[in-house]
């Protein structure tokens, strides 16, 4: 069986938003894997970096300097190693920058190097990319929990909404049926939304509707009065992407037309999670914050996940702060926030030992690959979050998935 990398071919390609990206294709022999890295429009400080070229061209935002270095760098230096050693690959890529960001040949290069390489290898193996992914992390398969990103605010959409992502969360025994309720429960918003005029139904980045309303109350009212008018009651939750660092100004917080300190802001979410079936607040505060983190986790965590994506970024340090902080109870895993799926397996652990949920993400900026729905099944971490179930590069991923619980 042979299993060295013979030929790596990168390319710059568009993602959902019209945005350069990179793309890798990697070979042993005649057998090929390809990858394609995302990129994110609410980016935290402390990501490895996503290198652009900075140039006229699309507005600075090629990425011709990251595809020269899979081709003229990263390509001479792995050529002749087995895929089948996907941490000694991404060792040697992490060495090669030599930066505690990626900063020199770009998180995405590399990324799309290691995405590519485990795809690679399960190739080879003839197994379900899945399947070669927990052996990697020595996990159980399991299916996911959707959260679908049915209304959009913040940095993916033009709306007067502070909050980034309202979520719709099935429970159900079977993913299939998670995405019926899901796709259900969205088109009947949009028919909500539809008696309330023009433009109401505009959509985001991410695929959720862009209504003209300002308020997190409206937001949340509209989304009980779709899950009830659906029939899913009880049975579909809600979940918040705050992305605070977006409405962090000048040591407060501006939100539903007022500002807030943060002790405020504290008041405000417990006064949403007693009032709406509310099971999971994202980055409630400003990326440094953790004291805040942490006293929000202390007076709801039992009853309520609150995710660290910003102020984790996937980072083995960031999150050994949280942890001493007792900032969060839940890990945001993004690949592409530390730039390879060993360190992004490495967080998973870490996570897990603390007992902490992990919900595995996509970006704003997508793909149509799928990489990350075989992720979240093969590391068993139980949560996934891709968008509205709408859109192709939102639905490559649930599809996937579908595809995988036939198999399991």
């Amino acid at each position: 069986m042979y299993t060295n990398i013979t030929k790596v071919i990168a390319r710059e390609i568009l993602d959902s938003r019209g945005t350069p990206t990179i793309e890798v294709d990697l070979f042993s022999k005649k057998i090929k894997a390809t990858a394609s890295v995302p990129s994110g429009a609410s980016v935290g400080i402390h990501a490895a970096l996503e290198l652009r070229d900075h140039e006229q061209r699309y507005f600075g935002k090629g990425v011709k300097k990251a595809v020269a270095n899979v081709n003229t760098i990263i390509f001479p230096a792995i050529k002749g190693m087995s895929c089948f050693n996907q941490k000694a690959l991404d060792n040697f890529l992490i060495t090669l920058d030599g930066t505690p960001n990626k900063a020199i040949l770009g998180a995405n290069a590399i990324l799309a190097v290691s995405l590519a390489n485990a795809r690679l290898a399960s190739k080879i193996k003839n197994i379900p990319l899945y399947k070669h992914i927990s052996k990697l992390a020595q996990t159980k398969p399991r299916l996911p929990t959707p959260f679908f990103n049915v209304i959009n605010g913040g940095k993916h959409s033009d709306s007067k909404l502070a909050i980034q992502e309202f979520m719709i969360v099935p429970k159900s025994k079977s993913f299939k049926q998670a995405l019926r309720m899901g796709s259900e429960t969205y088109h009947m918003l949009k028919h909500i939304l539809e008696k309330r005029g023009a433009n109401s139904t505009n959509v985001g980045d991410e695929g959720g509707f862009v209504p003209n309303i300002a308020t997190t109350s409206q937001a949340l009212r509209l989304l009980t009065k779709a899950i009830k008018a659906a029939g899913y009651e009880g049975k579909i939750k809600i979940a918040m992407d705050a992305a605070a660092t977006s409405f962090f100004k000048r040591g407060k917080y501006k939100i539903d037309k007022r500002t807030l300190t943060k002790d405020k802001l504290v008041q405000k979410y417990r006064r949403m999670l007693l009032k709406y079936p509310i099971i999971s607040l994202e980055d409630p505060f400003y990326e440094e914050d953790f004291i805040s983190f942490a006293k929000l986790t202390k007076l709801v965590g039992k009853s309520v996940q609150i995710v660290g994506d910003d102020l984790l970024v996937t980072n083995i340090e960031r999150m050994e702060t949280a942890i001493k902080a007792k900032s969060c109870n839940c890990l945001l895993l993004k690949v592409n926030q530390i730039g390879t799926l060993t360190e992004a397996i490495n967080a998973f652990k870490l996570a897990k030992k603390q007992r902490w949920n992990v919900m595995v993400s996509h970006r704003s900026g997508e793909t149509e690959d799928s990489f990350i729905a075989d992720l979240v099944v093969g590391l068993g971490a139980g949560q996934i979050k891709s968008g509205a179930p709408c859109r192709s590069e939102r639905l490559a991923k649930y599809n996937q998935l579908l595809r995988i619980e036939e198999e399991l």
